[in-house]
């Protein structure tokens, strides 16, 4: 990744406003609008909520059934008794299956919903030079795979579950608030003498006591959505040195340098540590609301309706079916008590998701007040730069001739000081850095193929590799045995239906050579190799040059790097050198949610 710092001082980063919670949410719901199991997610919400709307009337019956059961008891009642008990196991039986059936449909639409924000994710993610650009576009781009693996399951995980449960809560809470209104009309208080009656008092108190608990639960649960985010932040941030740790064994055992590796898994543990630490702890500062909350729960509906009661107006079964009613309708209403910690887990990861969804749009204007480098196409399938100026946070830099033109079939050496910014103006021809002034022309109606120091290897079988995208009809076995004798990796041509790491499995050497005879399978006509050729010598170089006369004859390929032992395959020699007297590309970053990375994190390749 490009250094971040800015060499000219008066340059100041552009920063981006964290989004609201509106424009995230609007985020992920374009984000399902367009995804293929929309109709499935719409479908099931509908059936979840008519098993919703199913078990609230049982709830209701069950709620109506108290009265006579407990009449009964206080009677002495027993065929009453094992009348009212049929009466439950029938209610009591309905809900259960009805109950087993909104687990599995709750399971069901969180799996779906888990698949639609990961594919939209991959698919943003996965857009021409997205993840190139997301790198490289500051914190938000540092450990992409966790926010659409593990947060995107979080965030499904938690919006299945918490909108469930508001939809049950306020379907409750309609049901209810009618049977409680109504027990509680006939309510008079007598205080001296006087006669007062409120309309539906035990509706207000529940109204009032759970108001209160929520506002508190958020005053004291609120910071948990920031110490949440920071959390999964260092977590990612420790699985990440995990993962370089374990991919870097060999040189770091050749190097001794696991006492290095060892103080920064610890330094990022932690990290890690402090950050649940900070979470426990406004977690016990949430439990004393939550739990002195509960605990007077207990006894509180029995306490509002005490006095009607002591004073004779209702039987005890009534108080037990205005107990019961007042406690759905406050269990209703608490759903924002009891949630108050997943609400702020939720809105951390929404936030990690939706800001990161939001950035992969920004990476596409990403610097738009600087200048770009304009391209365009040649009719005469020329390749040519004209005051081509390519510009980074570093400075900029440009080729020494202003007005240059590759025609067909020509091999040409671009060198450059080894911090001259060969691979920026690699890139700057591929079009993933765009920045900088000039223009280039391409080829029209040609394909560049564009190799990179080490090759892109992607996992599947060695006949899937060599065969890649973008070349000629697949390779017979005999072509691909014959090509890779060459290059002197015949010992590979029994493994063609392998499935392996290939980057893992092979050597940088063997890499780079597998990369060469993947260019003679394909024999494009335009290549444009980036310091690739440079880690070739003697031998291995000769033949590595004779496999590219051979096969890619009249093919027009540029090397760019030091050029070492290359002038009689390259004739023609472009120097790259830095522009003293361009400004500088001003930093700029998008949206890097609530936490940024730890420091060392933010400047670190990955």
């Amino acid at each position: 990744m490009a250094d971040e710092r800015d060499t000219n001082a008066a340059a100041q980063p552009v920063t981006v406003e964290v989004s609201s919670l509106r424009h995230q949410v609007a985020t992920i719901r374009s984000a399902l609008v367009g995804s293929p199991v929309r109709k499935w997610l719409l479908w099931t919400s509908v059936v979840v909520m008519a098993v919703i709307v199913a078990t609230s009337i049982g709830q209701v019956l069950l709620n109506s059934w108290n009265q006579p059961f407990y009449d009964a008891l206080a009677r002495r009642d027993m065929a009453a008794f094992l009348h009212q008990l049929m009466a439950f196991a029938m209610i009591a039986g309905g809900l259960l299956v009805l109950n087993i059936g909104q687990t599995w449909l709750n399971q069901m639409f969180r799996l779906k919903l888990r698949q639609a924000l990961t594919l939209d994710l991959i698919d943003q993610w996965m857009r021409p030079a997205r993840a190139f650009r997301l790198a490289n576009a500051g914190a938000i781009g540092v450990n992409p795979d966790q926010r659409m693996q593990q947060d995107a399951a979080h965030l499904s995980d938690l919006s299945t579950d918490l909108g469930v449960g508001l939809l049950q809560s306020f379907i409750l809470l309609v049901s209810f608030v009618g049977v409680l209104w109504q027990l509680s009309s006939g309510f008079v208080f007598h205080v001296g003498g006087y006669s007062l009656a409120i309309p539906g008092y035990m509706v207000w108190a529940a109204f009032i006591y759970a108001g209160i608990a929520s506002w508190l639960s958020w005053l004291v649960g609120r910071p948990l959505i920031r110490l949440n985010s920071d959390r999964y932040t260092r977590e990612a941030e420790l699985r990440s040195s995990m993962v370089r740790v374990n991919e870097n064994v060999d040189a770091m055992a050749l190097y001794h340098g696991e006492d290095d590796a060892r103080r920064r898994l610890e330094n990022d543990l932690g990290t890690v540590l402090v950050a649940m630490r900070r979470i426990y702890t406004a977690q016990i500062s949430l439990s004393w609301v939550t739990d002195t909350y509960g605990w007077i729960t207990v006894v509180a509906p029995i306490l509002v309706a005490s006095p009607v009661y002591f004073a004779g107006d209702i039987s005890f079964g009534g108080l037990m079916m205005a107990v019961g009613a007042f406690n759905q309708v406050h269990s209703s209403l608490r759903w924002f008590v009891n949630n108050i910690g997943s609400i702020a887990d939720w809105r951390a990861t929404l936030m990690r998701v939706a800001d990161f969804h939001i950035a992969l749009d920004e990476t596409d204007v990403l610097h738009d007040q600087e200048r770009r480098i304009e391209f365009g196409d040649n009719a005469n399938g020329s390749l040519t730069f004209e005051k081509l100026q390519v510009a980074s946070p570093e400075g900029c830099i440009r080729l020494t001739d202003k007005h240059v033109e590759i025609r067909p079939g020509e091999r040409v050496m671009i060198t450059g000081e080894p911090s001259a910014g060969k691979t920026l103006f690699f890139r700057a021809i591929a079009g993933l850095w765009p920045w900088g002034g000039g223009k280039i022309g391409l080829p029209g109606g040609e394909t560049l193929i564009f190799v990179p120091r080490v090759p892109y290897l992607p996992a599947g079988t060695l006949r899937e590799v060599l065969n890649h995208a973008n070349g000629h009809a697949p390779a017979s076995d005999t072509e691909i045995a014959a090509v890779l004798a060459e290059v002197g990796l015949e010992r590979l041509a029994s493994s063609l239906d392998r499935v392996r790491r290939w980057d893992h499995e092979l050597a940088d050497d063997e890499q780079r050579l597998l990369g060469v005879a993947r260019l003679a399978l394909r024999q494009p006509k335009w290549v444009i190799i980036d310091e690739a050729m440079d880690a070739f010598e003697g031998p291995v170089l000769r033949r590595v040059l004779s496999m590219l006369e051979k096969h890619l004859k009249g093919a027009t390929i540029i090397n760019i790097g030091r050029g070492q032992h290359h002038n009689r395959f390259f004739p023609r020699g472009l120097t790259i050198v830095k522009d003293a007297g361009a400004k500088p590309l001003k930093p700029a970053r998008v949206r890097a949610g609530a936490i940024d990375p730890p420091p060392a994190a933010v400047g670190r390749e990955h």
